[in-house]
């Protein structure tokens, strides 16, 4: 037996095979890290040439295990450790390293070798942070890197990694074996898929991931996919009720959760209606066939159907029965677009509609029991020539997937993740905006009322629309202008059709100063081609070129050819913000909106042909950049906004977000939605796991974007009532998320369009919009809370309460952390039950009833007003009704202090417009409440900036366990006092 004795370093020049003559098993790698021997026997194999062979055989041949277990040894790094690993399967990466960025936070990389290629992160920001303390210390075969928070342990052998809070109980460990990172060759380049699989406890839950539409709250046990489509944003951020997150920086389509590929029709068993085996029955009007696969998800699936079949004409419908190899809950994918209907064993699992043109999914669990006939029937009613339906599913998870947290993309050079540790979920998107930049405050008004709809057409209309706002008295900050505003054969050129915007400059002077009105308008990342503008960036190479080659046609008059800028390189950034500025910015233009930024070059395309239409990108090819575009196009018009104007705030609404948006003052919407009851539901938890993936700022079309026939054209009776009340609906919905913004097709979606006055409908939108305007000194301190604190407006229940009956709750929210909100979801529901999670106790925002939480209760939710409640321990400012928000400063804020716990708010102010609040200029002033003694605190002022009130009144609302005090802004108050600076106490005793 070999003496371990000094430390020697070898390495070969080349790959290292098994020698076949001489069956000496060599290591395929390009290194043997660290190995001990005595100098003598060195010396001795050295002599006898047995060095290159006998002594490798030693390292990896069984019979030598203390060799063995050397062979990986591991090495410091300025920032943490790392180490050669052996490979432990084909795709198994070899070369290891793990991070210290904070206490809390470690990067994990994997490469195919040493030469690991770091070159930098378009989402994650590279700035000098403060030295943490950390150690290294190898036990038995582990090296554990530690913080004072948070321990990696990682296998000298394998390199897995698992994670332990600092008391030593276990968080998440990588999968032996799980980390892979398979070849593949993109666009003439070698390059890698990779994936890690992680194995995690029973009952954590999963969230964010960006905003999808399936209308799931915990994503354990699904896929979610990574992959930028309107109404589908991809965020690679998971966090979790368990106390860590993970951020997987890879830009490529990316599955996360459950990762197996969902399966086509007919790998489940079919029958005919008349019991023959391997088909359904397909009945396309007239003509009926066996049929085995429903695809039609895409343009070039179109070209399958019947030929002579009319789409615009004709009912389809696939009957049969499906059997399973399998029993347990089978997930099906359902795609559609028109309307479309499932039913299983003769229930309707699925009723729905949507815009012939933009096809949306849903997500639909269903119990199979293992070698029986479930009976099967799909309904589609195609519009048009272009609809879209198709039908995949995914078996019951196989026991390995129990407790499987995957990750899984298409391209990449390593594997690199970074992993956050958190005592709560605050905490985890501190970690992610640690990584990837804060969340910059918008400009005050942008929190106020915006008007949209698809679109006004002229001048005279933006102007007309605006002054019946401010003549009913209604209030209003931002007047949006859709796309079409230019000439029709001029898309991209940014310019005004003169004949409809004849005094642009002058119509937006007139919107700021005698409306006190924001201009925001549509500009997209297209160029028709031949332009000015397409021609400027085309001399440049800075546009992706395949569009123009193949000849699509878009959908605008006789149609035209055209493509999309390439946002990742530096001087088309540039170039697209040069000339929004000389052709809008320098006219008034207030902010953008950013529409098709997934891109969407040319809609229902295969992802595959997808990503060859933004191919090459600057920095490669459109399969590894796909989900970044978003993330690169609103930087070019933030940096480029910022340098023209430093002191103005920058605004972006875009329609696809990616890891890191937050820092470009980038608001995220929905996408365009359908106008029904279960798109509406879908967007609550769409939004709230929006804002669990670390972006603070989300929105939606009030109302959804199309609207089904019915109600588009109903002029009277159940149609015009059913529209009257959804949109009241999802009024109320809209005042309590981030941002409050109307927008949609036709019928109009002005309130007083939407409603007469004197009704109910009328009636409670205007409360809403003006209570949004009274809750603006709490808004906008959720606000600078977001910027200075990372905080969160929009908040998932279990981001606030350790109770397990929360976790899959996807229609209660928390607004702040006061606001229970309970959207009502249906049509002529006038109640609805309504969790109160364990851990507090509410109170009814409407009767003022004082309830015990851990409990359901029976909201009561008349057409004007929807559940709510506050939290017992909260206190919420409430200022001075408005018109707009710079009306008139908050120099009386109304304190409603819900007793029965402490109670803790911080009013945030500053200058609303600028960025002097990142040179300091802000102030805040903080509220406690001592429930032993009954009184009020109000802190001394902190901070100051030009322009603010020195001097102000307080009022306090109490609102006590024992009598019921209904929520009233403008109810009169139990104390007031004048406020200048200086701490001063009100007590309720």
């Amino acid at each position: 037996m070999l003496t371990l004795s000094k430390t020697y370093a070898v390495k070969t020049s080349q790959p290292l095979v098994e020698h076949k003559d001489t069956a000496f098993l060599l290591l395929f790698s390009q290194r043997i890290s660290y190995l001990s021997v005595n100098d003598k026997t060195l010396h001795a194999m050295r002599k006898l040439n047995f060095f290159p062979k006998l002594f490798l055989l030693c390292l990896t041949v069984p019979w030598f295990p203390e060799l063995q277990a050397q062979q990986n040894a591991w090495s410091k790094t300025d920032k943490g450790i790392q180490m050669a690993v052996q490979r432990t399967h084909g795709s198994a990466a070899t070369f290891v390293k793990v991070q210290v960025i904070t206490d809390k936070i470690f990067r994990v990389t994997a490469c195919v070798s040493a030469d690991c290629p770091d070159s930098g992160s378009l989402m994650v920001v590279d700035r000098k942070r403060p030295e943490v303390k950390w150690t290294a210390l190898q036990e038995n075969d582990s090296v554990s890197l530690s913080t004072s928070a948070l321990t990696a342990r990682i296998s000298v052998r394998t390199g897995d990694i698992a994670f332990y809070r600092n008391d030593g109980t276990k968080i998440i460990s990588e999968e032996p074996g799980g980390r892979t990172l398979e070849p593949t060759v993109i666009n003439g380049e070698p390059k890698f898929r990779p994936a890690q699989f992680f194995t995690v406890s029973d009952d954590e839950g999963w969230y964010g991931l960006g905003q999808h539409q399936s209308g799931v709250m915990n994503y354990r046990g699904t896929q979610v996919e990574l992959a930028q489509y309107n109404t589908e944003v991809a965020i690679p951020f998971l966090s979790t009720d368990n106390g860590y997150a993970i951020l997987w920086d890879n830009y490529s389509q990316t599955r996360v959760g459950d990762s197996r590929g969902y399966l086509p029709l007919s790998a489940l068993k079919l029958y005919s209606v008349d019991g023959e085996e391997g088909w359904l029955t397909a009945r396309y009007g007239d003509i009926v066939k066996p049929e085995s696969d429903i695809f039609y998800d895409d343009i070039p699936a179109l070209r399958k159907l019947p030929e002579g079949f009319k789409m615009d004409k004709s009912t389809v419908t696939w009957e049969g029965a499906i059997e399973s190899s399998q029993s347990g809950r089978h997930q099906i994918l359902f795609k559609y677009s028109s309307y479309a209907k499932l039913w299983i064993d003769d229930s309707l699992l699925a009723d729905r509609w949507r815009q012939a043109w933009n096809p949306g999914s849903a997500l639909i669990p269903v119990e199979l029991e293992k070698g029986k006939k479930h009976k099967i029937k799909i309904e589609w009613k195609p519009a048009g020539t272009q609809s879209y339906i198709s039908f995949r599913w995914m078996p019951p998870a196989p026991p390995e997937w129990k407790n499987r947290l995957a990750f899984l993309s298409d391209a990449g050079n390593k594997i690199d993740y970074y992993f956050i540790a958190g005592a709560h979920m605050d905490e985890l998107i501190a970690g992610y905006r640690e990584l990837t930049g804060p969340a910059v405050l918008l400009p005050k008004w942008a929190y106020g009322k915006w008007q949209s709809r698809e679109r006004y057409k002229t001048q005279a209309e933006i102007l007309e629309t605006v002054r019946e706002y401010r003549k009913r008295k209604i209030p209003l900050d931002n007047i949006v202008l859709d796309w079409s505003y230019w000439k029709e054969n001029d898309w991209g050129s940014h310019a005004f059709d003169s004949t409809r915007f004849p005094d642009v400059t002058g119509m937006i002077r007139t919107l700021h100063k005698d409306y006190h009105t924001h201009f925001m308008i549509s500009v997209w990342p297209k160029f028709y081609k031949d332009i000015a503008n397409y021609r400027a960036f085309n001399e440049n190479g800075w546009l992706y070129k395949r569009n123009i080659a193949v000849k699509n046609l878009d959908w605008i008059g006789k149609g035209y050819v055209s493509t999309f800028y390439d946002a990742f390189s530096e001087g088309a950034r540039k170039l697209f913000w040069k000339q929004l500025n000389e052709q809008l910015f320098s006219k008034g233009v207030d902010a953008w909106w950013l529409d098709a930024s997934e891109p969407d070059i040319f809609s229902n395309l295969p992802v595959e042909e997808r990503k060859l239409m933004m191919s090459p990108t600057a920095l490669g090819s459109g399969t590894e950049f796909l989900n970044a575009y978003p993330l690169v196009h609103s930087q070019g018009v933030y940096e480029g906004q910022r340098a023209t104007d430093p002191s103005k705030r920058v605004f972006i609404l875009t329609r696809s977000a990616y890891g890191g948006l937050q820092r470009y003052a980038a608001a995220t919407w929905s996408g365009d939605i359908g106008a029904r009851w279960e798109d509406f539901r879908a967007q609550i938890s769409g939004g709230v796991n929006f804002s669990l993936s670390g972006l603070p700022y989300w929105t939606h079309d009030i109302g959804g974007f199309s609207v089904e026939p019915r109600l588009r054209n109903a002029k009277s009776g159940p149609d015009r009532e059913e529209w009257q009340e959804l949109m009241t609906r999802w009024y109320q919905f809209g005042v309590f998320t981030p941002l409050f913004r109307v927008h949609g097709e036709f019928p109009f979606r002005e309130i007083f369009n939407v409603a007469e006055e004197g009704s109910e409908a009328y009636a409670s939108m205007v409360y809403y919009d003006k209570l949004r305007y009274r809750l603006m000194p709490y808004i906008y301190s959720l606000a600078g809370d977001a910027w200075l604190r990372s905080g969160t407006m929009m908040r998932g229940l279990v981001m606030d309460f350790n109770d397990p009956a929360v976790k899959n709750i996807d229609d209660q929210y928390m607004f702040g952390p006061a606001f229970l909100v309970a959207p009502v979801t249906s049509y002529k529901q006038r109640e609805r039950k309504v969790y109160l999670p364990e851990g507090a106790n509410w109170y009814d925002a409407h009767s003022g009833e004082y309830i015990r939480g851990g409990n359901f209760v029976t909201g009561t939710a008349p057409m004007g007003r929807l559940p709510l409640f506050l939290r017992e321990g909260s206190i919420v400012p409430v200022g001075p009704e408005l018109q707009y928000t710079a009306e008139k400063k908050a120099d009386t804020i109304t304190l409603w202090v819900y007793t029965g716990k402490d109670a803790t708010f911080t009013l945030y102010e500053d200058e609303d417009l600028n960025y002097n609040y990142e040179k300091g200029q802000f102030s805040v002033i903080h509220f406690r409440y001592n429930e032993a003694d009954g009184s009020l605190t109000i802190s001394d002022r902190e901070g100051s900036f030009p322009g603010m009130l020195k001097k102000r009144v307080f009022r306090v609302k109490w609102v006590d366990t024992d009598r019921a005090v209904p929520f009233d802004p403008a109810a009169r108050a139990d104390a007031s006092v004048r406020y200048t600076g200086k701490e001063i106490r009100v007590s309720r005793k």
